[in-house]
């Protein structure tokens, strides 16, 4: 017989209280205000995206890599693909999290992320390195964007945004210096 069964089933002042059904408070998938979900989704939305067009250009860049400094910006492209795709990850599960959806299908990535500076074939390395700098450059531009507007909206949000700056930044710079004279 089930507990619930005996519960329902025997005075309920003589079940100890550890087998008393409990009420059980439902709570909704977000605990967030739709306004605020809205408006964390419209500035991380543009960064999940652009981050998805790096991952993607920037495998293209580490396949096509050419040049004396082949072995190191190849490893190196492969973890700031990597990074891309973590960040992305977690820009799209806050959004997500908030109770909406996030469209980075490729279909849509392509349409909104915009032109990528990485060229389609074989590249020598410094001039990869830079494509992919002004790549990443376009994405800051658009973490910028999302930290300024999420500091009135959602701080959790925007400390979303701001790891993924502090990130960026550190990949930008390693590429920086490898190409520095």
């Amino acid at each position: 017989m089930r507990l619930s069964s005996v519960v329902s089933n025997t005075n309920e002042e003589s079940v100890p209280e550890e087998h008393k059904m409990r009420k059980v408070q439902i709570v909704p998938t977000t605990a967030s205000d739709p306004t605020v979900a809205a408006a964390a989704a419209q500035f991380l939305s543009p960064v999940v995206l652009g981050l998805e067009a790096l991952t993607v250009n920037g495998k293209q860049a580490h396949w096509h890599v050419r040049g004396a400094n082949f072995v190191g910006v190849h490893e190196l492209l492969d973890t700031i693909v990597a990074h891309a795709g973590d960040y992305a990850d977690t820009a799209a599960e806050r959004i997500v999290a908030l109770g909406l959806p996030i469209d980075a299908r490729l279909s849509t990535v392509a349409e909104k992320a915009g032109a990528t500076s990485v060229p389609a074939g074989f590249t020598q390395s410094d001039e990869l390195v830079r494509a992919v700098i002004a790549d990443i450059d376009t994405i800051l531009v658009d973490v910028k964007t999302a930290i300024d507007g999420l500091d009135e909206v959602d701080l959790t949000s925007q400390d979303v945004a701001i790891e993924i700056m502090r990130g960026l930044e550190k990949d930008r710079w390693f590429l920086v210096s490898h190409i520095a004279a």
